[in-house]
């Protein structure tokens, strides 16, 4: 949790902060569109659910339409949390990268070779396999993990929650480690090796992607957060130094 907390400091670095706007531009666009899109429909996703219990039981109405509204708000920023986050990281993927690597060249003084612009156009055709492997992992999973979510009160939303947690560590890691051009496998594996720092992570990345106004800063604290803990803790534990 305290690399994701560390990245609010980072993209405060004089530096670094011109590389925070393309990031932080996207998700502000995509957050504020999806965020009216769906509140918007819960009002009358809700009229017509409570709509289907007969008139006779008033009662269960009014009390249904005082449960079933928080019930519906939560459920809907878990799930928008990570379908949406995906989303933005797909447009904003050759910019994370770029962040993520002028992050780690703040962090260690150590420059990955490539200049500007003209590196991040070479490198989107890249980037975007990377982001689909990530997303060929992530679909059969979430597909699963979303009918348990709606099959298993209670349950099924903590067992979606700590899918997204993970995810979160895979999306933002990844940048780092696609940086120093690691395969996806191996990335994957070099964070089992460190399950309760990602996790840690990736609650604290869940959990602020479902706080409104704050979820708009989320990618670039995440990728600066992830990088950190790039350099400091996975790094290491791929170069063989446990």
């Amino acid at each position: 949790m305290n690399y994701f907390l560390q990245g609010f400091s980072l993209i405060q670095t004089k530096g670094l902060k011109r590389f925070v706007f393309i990031p932080l531009t996207v998700n502000l666009i995509l957050f504020a569109v999806a965020l009216y899109a769906l509140f918007g429909q819960i009002d009358g996703a809700i009229i017509w659910l409570v709509g289907l219990i007969p008139d006779w039981l008033g009662w269960l109405k009014t009390a249904l339409s005082y449960i079933i509204w928080p019930l519906a708000v939560v459920s809907v920023l878990l799930v928008f949390a990570l379908i949406f986050g995906t989303l933005a990281n797909w447009i904003a993927a050759p910019f994370n990268g770029l962040l993520a690597e002028k992050v780690e060249k703040h962090l260690t003084g150590q420059d990955l070779g490539d200049t500007g612009v003209l590196d991040v156009v070479k490198d989107i055709p890249r980037t975007l396999g990377r982001e689909l492997s990530k997303l060929t992992y992530y679909l059969p999973r979430a597909i699963g993990f979303l009918l348990l979510f709606f099959i298993l009160p209670v349950i099924g939303q903590v067992l979606w929650f700590l899918f997204s947690a993970w995810m979160m560590a895979i999306q933002y890691c990844d940048y780092p480690f696609d940086n120093h051009k690691i395969s996806f496998k191996d990335m994957r594996r070099t964070l089992n090796q460190s399950r309760g720092n990602c996790f840690s992570f990736g609650f604290g990345v869940s959990i602020f992607s479902m706080i409104p106004i704050v979820n708009f800063l989320v990618m670039p604290v995440a990728i600066c957060g992830a990088t950190a803990m790039w350099v400091d803790n996975l790094k290491p534990k791929l170069q063989g130094g446990i």
